[in-house]
């Protein structure tokens, strides 16, 4: 139901938008809300004392503060497990967030060519990506022009997307990405710089919908 109600919803906004050629996150129309969001995600308020990294301005400001609000005990955790940990320098593997579901995957990984990368999205995880060290190459696709190549599952499906439509970012350790159902990615992309190699932090947090 749950995946339905997503697909049906970002198949409305694709329809009313195609106007626009192209949209790459969820749409909120109402004003009000967006002020609201965007004041708290600049508050710091979601801290929880991890003062090493600031949001992408990809981030969905509402998608990050309602799903923080619909979930803040994970949330918390999450962000006072990376506040804890030297994550530049312990071994790579998954460590699991005390009195919580989630599990932390600290990667030792590099970037690869965009035509070996997939693009994805989830239902009812959101990825929160943090770059320690190292520079990733993340690309965020176009809803309008872009098509599912293969089913649902178990929590992800891949794309048919428009190259040229995508938006690219490159990481720095200052900045954190999160990718919420809306958000289409594609991570590990290859990038300008010569060193391909990165460290990732990846915590996926469980997406909450409205009541």
């Amino acid at each position: 139901m749950k995946k339905l109600m997503i697909m049906g919803l970002l198949s409305l906004s694709a329809a009313t938008l195609t106007a626009q050629n192209a949209y790459y996150t969820r749409e909120v129309s109402d004003k009000k809300l967006v002020k609201e969001a965007r004041r708290w995600v600049k508050s710091g308020a979601w801290r929880k004392g991890f003062d090493k990294a600031r949001p992408h301005k990809s981030v969905n400001a509402v998608d990050f503060y309602e799903q923080y609000n619909r979930n803040t005990e994970q949330w918390e955790a999450a962000f006072r497990w990376l506040s804890e940990n030297d994550l530049r320098n312990i071994p790579k593997g998954k460590y699991p967030i005390a009195n919580t579901n989630l599990v932390a995957s600290v990667e030792d990984s590099e970037n690869n060519l965009l035509e070996k990368r997939n693009s994805e999205s989830h239902y009812h995880h959101i990825d929160f990506q943090w770059v320690v060290s190292g520079t990733e190459g993340f690309g965020i696709i176009d809803h309008v022009s872009s098509t599912p190549k293969d089913l649902y599952k178990p929590d992800v499906i891949h794309y048919n997307y428009d190259r040229e439509k995508a938006r690219f970012y490159e990481s720095n350790p200052e900045e954190f990405f999160i990718f919420f159902p809306a958000d289409w990615h594609i991570a590990k992309v290859k990038t300008r710089r010569a060193d391909q190699k990165i460290r990732v932090v990846v915590i996926k947090l469980d997406y909450v919908d409205a009541k």
